[in-house]
This record gives structure tokens, sequence and C-alpha cells, in this order.
């Protein structure tokens, strides 16, 4: 039996479901704010990186001008490096320190385990600028707790605030121990879905609890331990308000951060254009920093 296309032609057309268009309109919502909110001031920024605006009036086109003086500034390269070494120091300390606290809290032998997340997790919830209120409070060189401690016990002033290492090292402690409730949190997620199997077997054949750590916990929360590292990296190249609070990117600018030197080259001296490029070049970094960590990822998961 054969259908004419006459038959085909008289078939009722299909009606279209009251979902189809749903999703298209949340993505088009999406879609817009994302043009709006980030591709457009992105496109903005990237043309006055190329002028010399100064954020009033009519600007001029300089080419690579911005770029070329900006390679030749000595104190782009100080914030560049201090930025680079506080994300060595940050990202490493953050990531044993969530890992030992979800470690413990997961623990069948933890006790009181929910009342420590609440504990761990309250620090993320606080603004930064109060977390550097509270450690300036601890290692004020005049006026800090650690300090008074340091004395009643018969030592000398610690210089928490004048020395630029220790400045940079407070900042560290500080960044880390807001952001360790947060990171924990991924890490005893990961941890959770580790099938408790893997451990029964493993103490079957004699393994202790620091051998099935490195041979079965650290291999199976790999993926998680890469987006934490690559999300603590990203915030640690941005890092802006802790520095404000505690102390301000001093000893003067020695601790100035490349996040702080885009935005007092913009602001406060007027040289959008200038501070556009230095941006562009911290896009490029971060975007460099992301590419890199997927490559490793991606080795690390075909081995």
């Amino acid at each position: 039996m054969t259908i004419s296309a006459s038959d085909v032609s008289a078939s009722p057309p299909r009606r279209r479901s009251k979902y189809t268009l749903a999703p298209l309109v949340l993505i088009a919502a999406n879609v817009v704010l994302f043009a709006l909110f980030f591709v457009w001031p992105a496109v903005i920024g990237l043309v006055y990186s190329f002028t010399n605006y100064t954020g009033v009036g009519v600007f001029q086109w300089v080419g690579l001008d911005n770029y070329r003086n900006l390679f030749g500034d000595s104190t782009f390269y100080d914030a560049l490096s201090r930025t680079l070494l506080y994300t060595v120091l940050f990202v490493p300390l953050n990531f044993a320190l969530s890992l030992l606290a979800a470690n413990l809290v997961v623990s069948k032998h933890a006790k009181g385990a929910s009342v420590a997340r609440v504990i761990f997790f309250i620090p993320w919830l606080l603004s930064p600028i109060v977390v550097g209120v509270l450690w300036r409070w601890l290692f004020g060189e005049n006026f800090g707790l650690v300090n008074y401690v340091i004395e009643k016990l018969g030592g000398g002033a610690v210089p928490w605030q004048s020395n630029a290492d220790l400045s940079l090292l407070v900042v560290v402690m500080a960044a880390s121990w807001m952001w360790t409730g947060f990171t924990m949190l991924l890490f005893i997620a990961a941890i959770k879905n580790v099938p408790v199997s893997y451990y029964e077997a493993a103490s079957l054949d004699g393994a202790g609890p620091w051998r099935q750590f490195i041979s079965i916990t650290l291999p199976s929360i790999a993926p998680t331990s890469f987006i934490v590292i690559l999300l603590n990296t990203i915030n640690a190249m941005k890092e802006y308000p802790v520095f404000v609070a505690l102390n301000n990117g001093g000893p003067g600018s020695s601790n100035n951060l490349l996040v702080q030197y885009i935005y007092e080259t913009g602001f406060k001296r007027g040289q959008i254009g200038y501070a556009s490029a230095a941006s562009f070049v911290l896009m490029l970094i971060l975007m460099a920093v992301a590419i890199i960590q997927l490559i490793v990822n991606r080795r690390v998961e075909n081995r």
C-alpha cells in the first residue's frame, strides 16, 4: 500500500509543545544579560586600551602605546610579581587546610561534625572587609592581640604591618581562613562519593588511614581538586578587598597587587586607557592559567 501526496498533505499538523519555547526564552535571557554585562563592557574596555581616555571628554587613538608603556613600567612588574607570590602562597595553604578540615569532618570518629561544618563555614559568609578588620585587630603592631600575647610572654612585638613579607603573610592567612569553609564543602561532597567498599577492601589488605588517604581518597577526588586549584588561582589573581581592609597593600605600596594597581591607575590617576590595557593583560594571564590547568588535568585523566 502506497501513501499518496494528497494523503500526506491532508495529515493534521503537529501541535507545538507548550514547553518548546520555555528553554529558548530562558537561554535568551541569559544571553542578553551576558552580552549586556560582560561582552559589551569587555569590548568597551578593549577599545579604551588603545586610547588615552581619562574618564571624561573625548579620547584619541594611541594604538599600542599603552601596552608598550605597560611592559616598561617597573611598578606594573612589581604588582604582577607580588600577585604571583600571593597566589603561590595562598593556593596550597587553602587547599591543605580545606582538605584537612573535610577529612576531619567526614571521619567516622568525629564528634560534633555538624557544628564543626557551621563553624568552618561562617568565615566564608563574612564580608572581606569584615575579615580584614578582624585580622587587623589580631595582627596590629601596636594594638593587636597576637603582639599583646607575645609581649606578655616576654617576647618583642613583631612588625606584622611594617614588614612587607610579614604583612603579605598575614593577608595569606586571613584569605585562607575566609575561603576554607567553601572549599571544605566541595571536598566533603567529593569524599562522600568515594565508595566505602574501596576503604573496606584496603583495610582487609592491611592499609592504614594514611595509606588509604594517599591511594584511595586523593585519586578519587582528583577532579574536585582540579576545580579547587583552578578557582583558588583565579580568585587569588583577582584578590583586592582583603588587602585593602587589612593593610591597604602596605607597608607603602610594597604589597599592591595587580587589581589594586589597575584600580589606582584608572580611578585615582584618571588613566582609564592605560588601566584598561593592564586589565586585558591580567585577563590573558588568567586565560593562560586556565588553559594550562585544563591541559594538565586532561592528560592526568587520560593516563
